[in-house]
């Protein structure tokens, strides 16, 4: 108490001044909008009607082309597009949204996973007296809020801590920290608190605790965002939006007025990206809501117009949950380029990131070495020593493309706002460019009122602010209990369904196969370590999911929490696509080449894998050395220098360890880097050499021949003591 009382006395005169300045001029507008969304109008929700089911993707395509005519047509299905077709048919629109690939494949699926207001950005907006950074993360809190009470089976409060190294930190950090949670007011998540260095420790043992004076925790949102971005779609499409994923814009439609001669944009030309079938939708006002393809879109509009967004890469990496406890998330803010770097736990695995750097538009960001290295290195700075921090163990990587706006006097994207812009152009194209994930609700409303301004739209006031997504209206935190008891589902299963579908959780559950054993009765898993069953797949499509990418991306996670088991599930998965599909053998084929594609360059797959070439240096010891050819010399009786399929079986087979051709053929083709069917001695050593410099973790023939030498070599010793044991006196 001694130690909170002196650091708290030490920060009342500095802080107070700032603090009660920055609360009061906006107290009254504060005030105003929390009493709106804590007490959303009953009266204009009503009148929603919800479809009980979900329409089929091919109902969709026929409303696309069979309205004559739609209020507004949204170009883009991320967070924002979405946000902008719930807001518009709430309101009472008749409208339509098309997405190029499919819903949040893009920078809404590659996100930190938090629903934050911007601890940084208030910083900024002190430190230059910026009343727009003030005023965003202000903005930005009142929407973490709301996410998290229409969608609390997707969304949660996550406790962030914030390490302190230097004394004169402390009350520096612990004002800005406050400010944060006095702009929230009423909508605080949680009171940050400090804590000392055993403390601190306690709750995070991983933690780097040479020189560390104590640690600040604040509270923030997390939450599933490719999910996120689907609930919000779906909800749309529920209330009577026509939506499609996998239909591509192919140019703009336009009309002249005759009494002023000007052209206006009247809809789009699109395509059935898997059909290839070309038709228009018409609309009275079109929305641009595609992200970093904001300028492209523009451009078929004008192709004089100037850029407004300046992109930027944001990589993230996934590594194994024990690198952080699991519920509390880690934020370096002082990194060694000056960079903010989040360490999070997230769905059982630990998330790092983000790097900042500008970059070109691309449909495939792929995540780079140098980023990734970047990532550990600042992680390896503040973890202790105890923890070897290894490439290896990076399961999955990816990067995605912030859609930034362009500020002129800028120099690097990191001193560039989040702050969103709606523009109308002389045409009557609406284009929303920039702010974040947490403000697209925000962002949307102030779209919609912009397009009903621009065009004339007859449409009432915005109703998203409180109102449920899909899966939030029956949730609670022990429908798993249910789910357990009514199907038979393991707990491990039932939870993530019930933090995935919400209420809608029991149709999964409905699909479930019978499993055949004892416990569980129903739900077949689609790889041991992760929760996901295959009755997800089945739902999936019809929640639009088209292709295997879909699935082990956005319909389930496995992509980006595991890219070696979202590989291992992909036969599976396009088993039970192809079936309800009717997929023949060659789109089968071609769905399995694009999918594993898809996790080598954009998951991160190749840069793992490359951690391990034939040119990789062999720098291990003279005594490694030996060890290791004589475990080699083991499956290689008789000395041809390499090991087959043929020699592992034989040895597993001697010590009754039994193990499926196809699984062992993918063990031995990870170290076959010349792929010629065999590992060679040399292939071997380069393996363990990767293994020992942490480069490259869990090996399956690494453990698999150490488990089989280890067995023959206790199986020998308990054979020469039991025969010869006390024989000899």
């Amino acid at each position: 108490m001694a130690f909170r009382k002196a650091m708290k006395g030490a920060v009342l005169v500095g802080g107070g001044a700032v603090a009660t300045v920055f609360a009061l001029s906006q107290l009254s507008q504060y005030r105003k909008k929390h009493s709106h969304l804590v007490s959303v109008e009953a009266s204009e929700c009503k009148p929603l009607q919800m479809h009980r089911s979900l329409p089929t993707r091919e109902h969709q395509l026929q409303a696309l082309q069979q309205t004559s005519e739609f209020d507004v047509l949204i170009i883009g299905g991320g967070a924002t597009g979405s946000g902008c077709a719930l807001d518009a048919v709430s309101r009472g629109l008749k409208t339509a949204l098309v997405e190029r690939d499919d819903f949040s494949s893009g920078t809404s699926s590659r996100s930190t996973k938090l629903i934050h207001g911007g601890v940084r950005y208030l910083q900024k907006a002190i430190m230059k007296l910026d009343f727009d950074q003030y005023r965003m993360v202000k903005e930005a809190l009142h929407e973490r809020a709301n996410l998290l009470e229409i969608a609390p089976h997707l969304s949660s409060p996550l406790p962030i801590m914030l390490p302190v190294y230097k004394w004169w930190q402390l009350p520096y950090y612990w004002v800005g920290i406050k400010l944060y949670d006095l702009v929230a007011g009423s909508q605080c998540l949680k009171s940050s608190y400090v804590l000392s260095k055993s403390k601190a420790l306690e709750l995070f043992p991983m933690l780097q605790k040479d020189r560390l004076v104590g640690a600040i925790v604040y509270y923030d949102g997390q939450h599933n965002d490719a999910r996120m971005n689907l609930a919000i779609a779906l909800t749309a499409a529920r209330y009577g939006a026509a939506i499609a994923n996998y239909t591509e814009v192919m140019h703009l439609l336009k009309k002249t007025d005759p009494n002023s001669g000007k052209s206006h944009v009247c809809g789009a030309r699109c395509r059935d990206v898997l059909t290839g079938q070309e038709f228009d939708v018409n609309a009275k006002c079109v929305i641009n809501a595609t992200g970093p393809f904001t300028d492209s879109v523009r451009k078929m509009d004008d192709q004089e117009v100037l850029n407004i967004c300046q992109p930027s890469a944001g990589v993230h990496i996934v590594m194994p949950g024990y690198y952080s406890p699991d519920n509390m998330g880690l934020l370096d803010p002082s990194t060694s380029d000056g960079r903010v770097i989040f360490f999070l736990p997230w769905q059982k695995m630990t998330i790092a990131g983000t790097t900042d750097t500008a970059t070109e538009v691309t449909h495939h960001p792929i995540p780079t070495e140098e980023d990734i290295n970047f990532i550990l290195t600042e992680v390896r700075n503040y973890l202790s020593c105890d923890v070897e921090v290894r490439r290896g163990d990076v399961l999955a990587a990816w990067s995605g493309i912030r859609p930034l706006v362009t500020d002129p006097n800028s120099k690097d994207t990191q001193s560039i706002s989040r702050n969103h812009v709606v523009h109308v152009s002389d045409s009557g194209l609406v284009t929303i460019a920039g702010g974040k994930w947490t403000t697209y609700r925000s962002m949307a409303e102030d779209t919609i009122d912009a397009a009903v301004k621009a065009h004339g739209l007859k449409a009432g006031p915005c109703k998203t602010s409180g109102l449920l997504l899909q899966g939030a209206e029956g949730w609670s935190p022990t429908l798993y209990i249910r789910l357990v008891q009514d199907y038979g589902l393991e707990s491990e299963v039932a939870q993530h369904l019930s933090n995935t579908f919400g209420d809608k959780a029991f149709e999964v559950a409905k699909l479930a196969q019978v499993t055949g054993k004892r416990w569980p009765i129903v739900g077949k898993r689609l790889v041991s370590e992760f929760p996901y069953i295959e009755s997800e797949i089945e739902y999936g499509i019809q929640e639009y999911a088209c292709t295997a990418v879909d699935m082990i991306a956005r319909r389930t996670r496995l992509a980006f929490l595991n890219v070696q088991a979202a590989d291992e599930a992909l036969p599976r998965i396009i088993e039970i696509m192809g079936k309800r599909l009717k997929w023949s053998e060659q789109k089968k084929k071609e769905q399995l080449e694009e999918a594993k594609k898809f996790l080598y360059y954009e998951m991160g797959y190749k840069a793992r894998s490359e951690q391990l070439t034939d040119r990789s240096e062999i720098t291990l010891s003279p005594r490694d050395i030996e060890r290791y050819k004589k475990r080699f010399h083991m499956f290689d009786k008789e000395g041809k220098g390499f090991i087959t399929i043929l020699d592992v079986q034989r040895v597993l087979e001697s010590i009754n360890f039994q193990i499926n051709e196809s699984a062992l053929h993918e063990i031995l083709t990870e170290v076959d880097l010349n792929k010629n069917g065999q590992v060679e001695l040399n292939e071997f050593l380069q393996l363990m050499t990767a293994i020992q410099k942490g480069s490259i973790s869990g090996s399956r023939l690494a453990v698999l021949m150490k488990a089989a030498e280890e067995n023959i070599c206790r199986r020998e010793v308990i054979s020469v003591d039991r025969s010869g044991g006390g024989l000899g006196k």
